[in-house]
């Protein structure tokens, strides 16, 4: 009985000193408000680092000579994708996140896995190149076909071209701020939705 209590002891202490996996994504109302901040500021990023307001839809910029993504933001309203490394603005596309009853969640992720080639296992088997999951339900980054508007089930798609930059210099890890609402999103009627 002596060492079943000690074998017991010491399971609980090497469960203890084993450390918890990295929290995957954080959807607080305060981890809400940093990504919209986050977003609202890498619009002002995109003319101080590339002198323009907006991209064309399927357009994006790239640093000569960047090599490393630290963070990466999205914003929904803009429809943008937002590469940094440290502070510096690297890298922005066009986007096309989760059409009208489909969602893109906001908040902070973190790049959860990565898979070059990739096929969806939810969507009829459609390529997902250069994906990068940001959560437990399958949202994740990748090239795609760009429309022009939020076309999407929920994940973040971006001109494959961009979407093979990212890939080459983000890793496993890396934080990934999701802002803004989405074009298509009417706060007068979310108001009466909430009054109901």
């Amino acid at each position: 009985m002596k060492r079943l209590a000690q074998s017991l002891a010491l399971l609980g202490a090497l469960a203890l000193a084993v450390p918890a996996p990295a929290q995957a994504s954080n959807e607080s109302q305060q981890a809400v408000e940093k990504a919209f901040d986050a977003a609202a500021d890498a619009r002002e990023d995109l003319f101080d680092t590339f002198g323009k307001d907006t991209l064309k839809n399927g357009q994006f910029m790239w640093k000569d000579g960047a090599d490393t993504v630290t963070r990466v933001v999205v914003s929904l309203a803009d429809q943008m994708v937002y590469a940094y490394d440290g502070d510096e603005l690297v890298g922005a596309a066009t986007a096309s996140t989760a059409r009208e009853g489909h969602i893109t969640p906001t908040g902070i992720f973190r790049i959860l896995e990565r898979h070059e080639s990739y096929r969806s296992k939810k969507y009829d088997n459609a390529s997902m190149p250069y994906m990068q999951r940001i959560d437990d339900y399958g949202i994740a980054m990748h090239g795609g076909p760009l429309p022009g508007y939020p076309a999407s089930h929920g994940c973040i798609r971006m001109p494959t071209k961009f979407a093979a930059k990212l890939f080459a210099a983000t890793e496993v890890g890396i934080p990934v701020y999701v802002g803004g609402y989405p074009p298509y999103f009417d706060p007068t009627t979310a108001q009466v939705a909430l009054k109901d």
